[in-house]
C-alpha cells in the first residue's frame, strides 16, 4: 500500500476548486465522461497500430447512480492505468503561478482546469472523495485503487478488477446532492455528451408495464449519445432530409431551416460542422447563441461570439474544432491567431454558399428573401468586409414585390430619379398599407418605391448610402412629391408675405397639442392637381430618431420631439378658398391691428439702427426701456393679430377637415379627434 501528497505547489488546491470553481461546478461530469472516451479511443488507436492484440469487446462507457451510498460512478473499458501511470497523471499536478491564480481565474472553471490540465480534479468541485479502480491494458497488468478525501494525502492499494479500464467513483458532498438526481445526470449527459464519439450509457431504457401501472427498465442501455453525428459524415452520401432531421434533433420547436452549409476543412486548421439559415424576420436577440461549439464531439459552448463573426450569431448548428481547447476562455477566443482564421473561413464559406444558392436558384432565394435579410443586413453592419462580398446576392425588394440586386436596381431607376445635382434617390417605404397614398403618389409620378420594412432595414440605409456612388434614400413621405426627386428650382407662390402669414397662422393655430409632437407649417405652390394638404417627416430626423433604437451614444435623438410639416397647397382651389374666407372674415379687425404692427416693427427698427451705433455703455436706461416697451407693444399686437385668425379659423369646418384628412392619411387621427372627423364629414355631406 502507497501513500503520500499529491505534488502540488499549494495545500490549498482542493478548496479553491471547490470554493472558487462552484459556479461552473457541473462541468464536472463532462470532464469525467471526456476522460473515459479518450481512455476508450485511446485504445481502438493502439488496436489498429497493432500495439493491442486483444479484443476490444464492448467499448460502452457507463454512468450510474448509487442514492444510498451517494456515489456516481464512470466505467469505462480503455486503456486503464498502472500504479505508475496513476503516480504520473493524477499524483503529479502540473500547477503553477498560484500567486496570480485566485484572481485571475476565480469566475471561470473552463478556465482554470484548461490551464492548469485539472480535468480529473473537476470531479472535487461535487466530491468529498474519490476513488478510482482501474486496470491496465498491458499484459501482466494488476488492478490498483487509487483514493483520495480532498486533501493533499492520497491512497493507492491493490484492488479486485477483471477487465481492463476504469471506474471513476464520485462521493458526492453534501453540498451537491443534486447531482444525485437521474434527472439531472440525464440533462447534464444530454448537454455536454450527446454526440460523444464512444457509446455512453446511463442506465436502462424504460417501457410501460400494465402490470405494474408505470415505467419500468428493460434489459436495453440506455445510449444517451449519437456516436456519429451528421457533421462527421461525408456532405456527397446526405439527403436534405437527413440535414431536415438533424436540425429537429437540435431545435425540436423551430421551424425548418431555410439552407444549411456543411464545413469541412482540413488545412490550415481542422474544422467540421453544419451551420443552418433559420426563419428570422426580427427579433434578433431571440435567435442568438443557438450555434453549439464542440471539441472532438465533446460540447464546449453556446457562446461562439469570439468565433464566428457576430452577424453570424444568428445561424443555428454545430462547429467542431479540435484546434480550439476543450477548455476555453472568452479572452483566448479574442486573442487566438487560429480562432480568427476560423471565423475568416466561416464568413468566406456563408458567402459563398448564399451566392451559389442565389446563383444556381434565384426564384427560390428570392422567395425566402424575406427571412434571410435581416442576416444579410446585420452582416452589412457589423461586418466591414461583408458589403463586399454581399452586394452580388444582397437584393431590394420593391412595393410590387420585384427582388432586384444593387446593380440592376440602380440601372432601373438611373434615369428618372436622379435630382437636379445629378444624386439618385432611392425612395422607400417602410409600411406598404400606412404610406400607401404617398408611394401612389410616387408611382403616378413614374418613380419606383422599394419596401424596407425589417428589423435593420432603415439602419442599413446608412451603410449603403456610403457605399453607393452619389446616392441617397429618402422615406417616401419625407416630403411633397415634387420636393422627394427635385428636378428643378421649385415654383414661387403668388402669395403675398402677409397672406402666407395668415394661412400658416390658421392652419397652425388648429394643429393637435400632443406631448412630443411637435408641428411646422409650409405653404408652397405644388400645381392645382395635388393635394391641398400634405404631412411631411425630414428624413433625417426621422432616421437618426429610429438609429437611436439600435445605436449606443444616439439616445439623444430618442428623447427629440416626433418633428412633421404640414405643408400646405397655395395652388389647389380649397386652400385658395381659405384665403379668400380668411381675408373677408378677419379683414376689418386685422386691419388697425396690421396698421399698428408696421407703425410699431418700424419704431423698433429705428431704435435697433440708433443703437447698434453706440457702445452698450453709451446706451441710456431711458433708451433701453424704450426698447424693451416697443418689443413689449409687438408682442401684444401679435397675440391679438393670432387671437383674430385662431377665432376664425376654429370656426372653420374646411380647415379642420384639411388637417384631419393629412392626420388620418399618417395614421395619426384617433380617439376623440377622429370621432369629431366622422361626424363633421356627415355634416359637410349634407
Amino acid at each position: 500500500m502507497q501513500k503520500g501528497n499529491i505534488g502540488v505547489t499549494t495545500e490549498n488546491i482542493f478548496p479553491v476548486i471547490k470554493k472558487f470553481l462552484y459556479s461552473d461546478h457541473e462541468i464536472f461530469l463532462r470532464e469525467m465522461v471526456s476522460n473515459a472516451v479518450d481512455a476508450t479511443q485511446k485504445l481502438k488507436t493502439l488496436q489498429e497500430k497493432g500495439d493491442f492484440k486483444g479484443e476490444l469487446g464492448d467499448l460502452t462507457v457507463r454512468v450510474s447512480l448509487d442514492t444510498e451510498k451517494g456515489t456516481i460512478t464512470i466505467s469505462d473499458h480503455g486503456i486503464g492505468m498502472t500504479e505508475e501511470e496513476i503516480d504520473k497523471y493524477i499524483n503529479q499536478i502540473a500547477f503553477s503561478g498560484v500567486s496570480d491564480f485566485l484572481e485571475k481565474y476565480k469566475d471561470n472553471a473552463n478556465n482554470i482546469i484548461g490551464h492548469f490540465g485539472l480535468g480529473f480534479y473537476s470531479s472535487f468541485m461535487v466530491s468529498k472523495k474519490v476513488e478510482i479502480v482501474t486496470k491496465s491494458y498491458k499484459e501482466g497488468s494488476k488492478a490498483v485503487k487509487w483514493s483520495c478525501d480532498g486533501s493533499p494525502a492520497f491512497e493507492i492499494d491493490d484492488a479486485e478488477r477483471e477487465e481492463r479500464g476504469s471506474d471513476i467513483i464520485l462521493y458526492v458532498d453534501d453540498d451537491c446532492k443534486e447531482f444525485l438526481e437521474k434527472s439531472r445526470i440525464e440533462g447534464l449527459l444530454q448537454k455536454y455528451c450527446k454526440f460523444l464519439p464512444v457509446p455512453v450509457a446511463f442506465g436502462k431504457k424504460q417501457e410501460w408495464s400494465k402490470e405494474q401501472s408505470k415505467m419500468v427498465d428493460t434489459a436495453e442501455d440506455n445510449i444517451i449519445n449519437n456516436v456519429e453525428p451528421l457533421w462527421t459524415k461525408t456532405p456527397s452520401t446526405l439527403k436534405d432530409e437527413d440535414y431536415k432531421q438533424f436540425y429537429r434533433t437540435l431545435y425540436p420547436m423551430h421551424d425548418e431551416p431555410l439552407f444549411w452549409i456543411h464545413l469541412n476543412v482540413d488545412y490550415p486548421f481542422h474544422l467540421t460542422g453544419i451551420l443552418y439559415f433559420p426563419r428570422i424576420k426580427n427579433n434578433i436577440e431571440i435567435t442568438r447563441n443557438k450555434i453549439q461549439l464542440y471539441c472532438n464531439q465533446v460540447f464546449v459552448t453556446d457562446q461562439v461570439e469570439g468565433i464566428v463573426p457576430e452577424f453570424l450569431t444568428l445561424l443555428h448548428g454545430v462547429i467542431d474544432s479540435p484546434d480550439i481547447p476543450l477548455n476555453v476562455s472568452r479572452s483566448y477566443l479574442q486573442s487566438d491567431r487560429e480562432v480568427k482564421k476560423i471565423s475568416t473561413y466561416i464568413t468566406k464559406k456563408v458567402a459563398d454558399r448564399l451566392k451559389a444558392i442565389f446563383n444556381e436558384d434565384r426564384k427560390t432565394y428570392e422567395e425566402k428573401w424575406d427571412d434571410l435579410k435581416l442576416f444579410i443586413n446585420y452582416g452589412i453592419l457589423s461586418e466591414a468586409d461583408f458589403y463586399d462580398r454581399a452586394k452580388d446576392f444582397a437584393l431590394l425588394k420593391d412595393t410590387e414585390n420585384k427582388h432586384y440586386t444593387f446593380d440592376e436596381y440602380r440601372k432601373l431607376i438611373e434615369a428618372g430619379q436622379k435630382d437636379k445635382d445629378g444624386t439618385l434617390v432611392y425612395l422607400y417605404a417602410t409600411d406598404r398599407d400606412e404610406q400607401y397614398s404617398y408611394i401612389k403618389a410616387a408611382q403616378d409620378k413614374g418613380y419606383s418605391v422599394l419596401l424596407m420594412d425589417g428589423q435593420l432595414d432603415v439602419p442599413t440605409v446608412q451603410t449603403l448610402e456610403q457605399k453607393f456612388e452619389k446616392s441617397r434614400f429618402t422615406r417616401v413621405d419625407a416630403d411633397t412629391i415634387d420636393r422627394l426627386i427635385q428636378k428643378e428650382d421649385a415654383p414661387k407662390s403668388n402669395l403675398s408675405d402677409q397672406e402666407r402669414d395668415n394661412l400658416s397662422e390658421v392652419f397652425s393655430s388648429q394643429m393637435p397639442k400632443t406631448d412630443k409632437t411637435e408641428y411646422m407649417v409650409e405653404v408652397n405652390a405644388l400645381g392645382e392637381e395635388q393635394r391641398p394638404v400634405v404631412i411631411t417627416q425630414n428624413e433625417w430626423m426621422r432616421r437618426m430618431k429610429e438609429m437611436s433604437r439600435y445605436q449606443q451614444g444616439m439616445g439623444f435623438y430618442g428623447q427629440m420631439p416626433d418633428s412633421y410639416n404640414l405643408v400646405l397647397n397655395s395652388d389647389h382651389p380649397l386652400i385658395k378658398r381659405v384665403i379668400d374666407d380668411t381675408q373677408a372674415a378677419t379683414a376689418e379687425a386685422l386691419k388697425p391691428i396690421e396698421s399698428e404692427l408696421k407703425g410699431q416693427e418700424a419704431r423698433l427698427a429705428a431704435i435697433n439702427q440708433m443703437q447698434d451705433k453706440k457702445k452698450p455703455e453709451e446706451i441710456t436706461q431711458e433708451e433701453k426701456d424704450d426698447k424693451a416697451n416697443t418689443q413689449k407693444t409687438i408682442d401684444e399686437l401679435k397675440e391679438q393679430k393670432q387671437g383674430v385668425l385662431s377665432g376664425f379659423a376654429a370656426k372653420n369646418d374646411i380647415v379642420h377637415q384639411l388637417i384631419d384628412l393629412a392626420l388620418l392619411q399618417n395614421g395619426m387621427l384617433k380617439g376623440e379627434a377622429l370621432d369629431r372627423f366622422l361626424r363633421r364629414s356627415v355634416e359637410l355631406i349634407k
